[in-house]
């Protein structure tokens, strides 16, 4: 089976003049998850190439046993640095997709017309769509039967209350939580930094890094079902 992994090419946190871009722990832990099923992984972003990668995911206290795995695996290294452009995806050529969070999906891929559309054609195909941490908000734009994608859904995503941990709330373009809410999507979460993963129908949401391979493994039993 073959399965696509779309990252952020937005390296830019808001107007503080920080670094930011994807978050290690959110694709380490699913890329290998996913790689260790025997699954065919494409990896793909808007600007193609290298995606940045959040400094911060980066530091000792972020890591895990997949970021050390991927910090010795030339091979791994070199898929992630020659990405495809999303623009040239196909979902037809896909069973499946996954997005990895970090803060930089909230400026491009939550506005991306070609994500959007890849989305709507995953979910219009009935494939699974799976997004972790704050890259549930690739979803906020999407729509499926006229309406939004997420609307009576039950989904999650990084919280208000770890947003204001991390202290962002006022630097994100929007709160991930409220957005979801708005668009009628059944918000649910369990404590700042517990593992979570909501599964309805085709669609996975996971609420934070550690949260990463629950969802992989919710898109591997729904790739396994259909």
């Amino acid at each position: 089976m073959r399965v696509l992994m779309v990252l952020t090419s937005h390296d830019q946190l808001g107007d503080t003049g920080e670094k930011t871009g994807f978050w290690l722990e959110e694709f380490a832990a699913p890329y290998y998850r996913l790689l260790d099923a025997g699954m065919e992984l494409t990896l793909a972003s808007p600007a193609g190439g290298q995606p940045p990668l959040d400094p911060k995911s980066s530091a000792p206290e972020a890591q895990t046993e997949a970021t050390e795995r991927f910090n010795t695996d030339p091979a791994a290294q070199a898929v992630l640095a020659s990405t495809h452009l999303l623009a040239e995806m196909d979902a037809s050529n896909f069973d499946g997709v996954f997005y990895p969070g970090g803060h930089g999906p909230l400026w491009d891929l939550a506005e991306s017309a070609d994500s959007i559309a890849l989305i709507e054609s995953f979910m219009g195909q009935q494939k699974p769509v799976a997004a972790v941490c704050h890259a549930p908000a690739v979803l906020v734009n999407t729509h499926i039967n006229g309406g939004p994608l997420v609307k009576g859904r039950k989904v999650t995503g990084f919280t208000n209350s770890e947003e204001a941990a991390v202290g962002l709330t006022e630097v994100v373009p929007f709160l991930l939580e409220d957005r979801l809410q708005a668009l009628g999507g059944e918000f649910s979460a369990v404590a700042d930094w517990h593992p979570y993963a909501v599964t309805d129908g085709l669609l996975i949401t996971g609420q934070n890094p550690a949260s990463s391979e629950p969802v992989a493994d919710a898109l591997l039993a729904a790739l396994q079902a259909g």
